[in-house]
């Protein structure tokens, strides 16, 4: 009974590892490409992650992907019920996720 702030605190030994550590990781390829527009820096840290000097088809994927992303259509929730293809889908799932809720499932 009387250990228990000592269990409490062992949460902080690996928070400040990631702390310490955080600086010397690497960014990812696909957030310097995307999100900062650093293709030179994205191309280091392909070849990094991947261990090979061309990585013009690898770049080309990410931005191929990122292109297919910004054209894809946002449907809301009352369009997607409304979709006979899927309706039974999502009831599905939202029922499940409810048990598993109701169950304590998600708990263990």
């Amino acid at each position: 009974e009387s250990r228990w702030p000592f269990l409490f605190g062992a949460i902080i030994v690996p928070s400040l590892i990631q702390v310490v550590i955080l600086p010397f990781l690497p960014e990812s390829p696909r957030y310097l490409l995307l999100e900062k527009h650093n293709r030179s820096k994205a191309e280091k840290a392909f070849q990094r992650f991947l261990g090979k000097d061309d990585v013009s088809h690898e770049i080309e994927e990410v931005l191929a992907e990122s292109r297919v992303q910004r054209n894809t259509k946002l449907v809301s929730t009352v369009e997607l019920l409304r979709t006979r293809a899927v309706r039974w889908q999502i009831v599905t799932v939202v029922v499940t996720m409810g048990c598993y809720q109701l169950c304590g499932l998600n708990a263990v």
